[in-house]
């Protein structure tokens, strides 16, 4: 992340985007498919790291293999098969996006980290004589088990997560950047998709 100067002066955090070029490797109409979609490549791929069906998937769009293949329906451009999306083609300043990725992993975390339990100086969900402890659990009698759903210590982070309606700050076509207001999922360098 890091943060500009709007026009009143004001310090706002922001995060760049590298968002392209992104080469159409797929057309889908509504004749053949039965939906409308492109599908945009990104990404630099060793070709001996690359699947011959995938090298012959991108002979045909007449491209380098690329890394990141995903499929965007009711796209309102008109492009063939090869030809690139730049940033300025989709993206306006003042645009508001949903930035889809996979958040940070965090490992195995207890329930005052995962779920912000008290702990014994706040009283609530804790045990008397234990700091970070979950307290209690279940029922007595009935039930007799732990219940699903349940708060409890385990896996925190690494799963796909949305963060919606993220304002586009400013667009930088001679370098595909974007530059969008806030923070988005995942670490330095991690892939995420961006939707209009």
């Amino acid at each position: 992340m890091t943060s500009i100067y709007d026009k009143n002066g004001k310090n706002v955090a922001c995060t760049i985007i590298e968002a392209g070029p992104c080469i159409v490797t797929q057309v889908r109409d509504e004749q053949t498919d039965g939906y409308s979609a492109l599908q945009l490549a990104f990404g630099e791929r060793k070709e001996s790291k690359t699947p011959k069906a995938m090298l012959g998937h991108f002979a045909k769009a007449n491209t380098d293999p690329m890394r990141i293949l995903r499929e965007f329906r009711n796209m309102t451009l008109s492009k063939s098969l090869g030809d690139e999306v730049t940033v300025q083609e989709v993206f306006q300043e003042g645009d508001k996006v949903n930035v889809v990725g996979t958040s940070k992993g965090k490992g195995f975390q207890g329930v005052v980290k995962r779920h912000g339990f008290g702990g014994v100086m706040q009283q609530t969900h804790g045990q008397h004589n234990r700091l970070r402890a979950p307290g209690s659990l279940g029922n007595s009698s009935f039930a007799s088990k732990v219940v699903k759903g349940m708060r409890m210590a385990g896996h925190m982070g690494n799963q796909r997560v949305k963060v919606r309606r993220l304002e586009v700050l400013k667009v930088l076509p001679e370098h595909n950047l974007l530059l969008v207001k806030g923070a988005v999922p995942g670490h330095k360098g991690a892939f995420v998709i961006i939707e209009k």
